[in-house]
């Protein structure tokens, strides 16, 4: 089912068919770096962390992290939408991409996307973003899209600081 079109990409909601792509872009190192290992190992543990976190989220929120097809080849190339995250007040935009798919404008586009989506169908006001203090990446895409600094976070006691950005939509 897709759910958001732009000129070059094709977001949908994550299903069990798209475990191998998961458990590539669950490994790039930058994901481990700037995200965390999320335990990834098998194709099988691949298929549970959709079922468990993606779809869970789905069903739960009615919105969640999509899978970002670039439109021309059919292939995915990452990720991108909307987290809510233990720790933060607002709905959190997330995204990554495989390497190869980096720096390429499709973080922007798929993200401006999904922003606008959250305001026409979700009604979300407000949007946060985190990110690692040495992720200056998403940061600079992150400011890019129009959010602003805001604080230093944590989303658990004993966590490291993360860079909290807020946008109004």
């Amino acid at each position: 089912m897709m759910m958001i079109e732009t000129e070059r990409l094709l977001l949908r909601r994550f299903t069990e068919d798209d475990a191998e792509f998961i458990f590539n872009l669950l490994n790039e190192p930058d994901w481990i770096k700037y995200i965390g290992d999320k335990g990834i190992k098998t194709i099988e543990d691949a298929k549970k962390y959709i079922e468990h976190s993606l779809i869970k989220m789905y069903n739960d929120l009615g919105f969640g992290l999509y899978i970002v097809i670039l439109k021309e080849y059919g292939i995915p190339i990452g990720m991108c939408g909307l987290v809510k995250r233990n720790g933060l007040e607002d709905v959190d935009l997330g995204f990554a991409f495989l390497k190869d798919f980096t720096s390429k404008g499709y973080g922007y586009e798929s993200a401006r996307a999904v922003m606008i989506y959250a305001k026409a169908e979700l009604n979300i006001r407000r949007l946060a973003a985190i990110t690692t203090t040495d992720n200056h990446a998403s940061e600079n895409l992150l400011l890019k899209l129009g959010f602003q600094f805001d604080s230093l976070t944590k989303l658990s006691q004993d966590a490291d600081p993360l860079n909290l950005f807020i946008k109004e939509l």
